[in-house]
């Protein structure tokens, strides 16, 4: 898919070359994003989050200003992403049996989607859990980053289907 038809990739022009889309002619916009994801750990790294014995320190809490610090730099990350205004930043990450859920929310009121910033916020978090816990379990893994919800903007309003969202998470 090139530029022009209805399924379109709007960061590629027709002669297939990659370009940051222009947003200047579209309305400001009161916009938000959530995202998700999962660090998969060793039952010793889970019993050291929970008894809060991690030896760098409180690793959700550092996660979590992470994943909010992130959320500012996505556009220095993702080359095609625009700076925009960001206006509320939610991290949250809790500790389960198999691991660390973590959860994002951005809102911004901007001309164009904060998607990518939601991810990026879950994707740091994450990869601050697998650096804050690396020497009890050097096997932790990331899975299921995606995005669950949007608001906003000419394509509107989305949710993530649950029953994808439960497929996603058993394969």
């Amino acid at each position: 898919m090139v530029s022009g038809g209805p399924d379109r990739l709007t960061h590629v022009r027709a002669d297939g070359s990659a370009h940051m889309v222009d947003v200047s002619a579209k309305q400001i916009t009161a916009r938000s994003a959530s995202a998700a994801g999962r660090v998969l750990l060793s039952a010793r790294a889970i019993a050291a989050l929970r008894d809060g014995t991690v030896s760098k320190g409180d690793a959700l809490a550092v996660a979590r200003v992470a994943g909010i610090q992130a959320v500012k730099r996505t556009p220095d990350l993702i080359p095609l992403a625009h700076p925009i205004a960001v206006h509320a930043v939610e991290v949250d990450l809790s500790v389960v049996d198999d691991g660390v859920d973590i959860r994002a929310t951005v809102r911004t009121a901007d001309r164009t989607g904060i998607e990518m910033e939601a991810l990026t916020a879950v994707s740091i978090a994450a990869l601050t859990v697998i650096d804050m816990v690396k020497a009890l379990d050097k096997h932790g893994r990331i899975t299921d980053i995606r995005v669950t919800a949007k608001t906003g903007g000419r394509s509107g309003d989305w949710v993530e289907d649950a029953s994808v969202s439960a497929e996603a998470n058993a394969v």
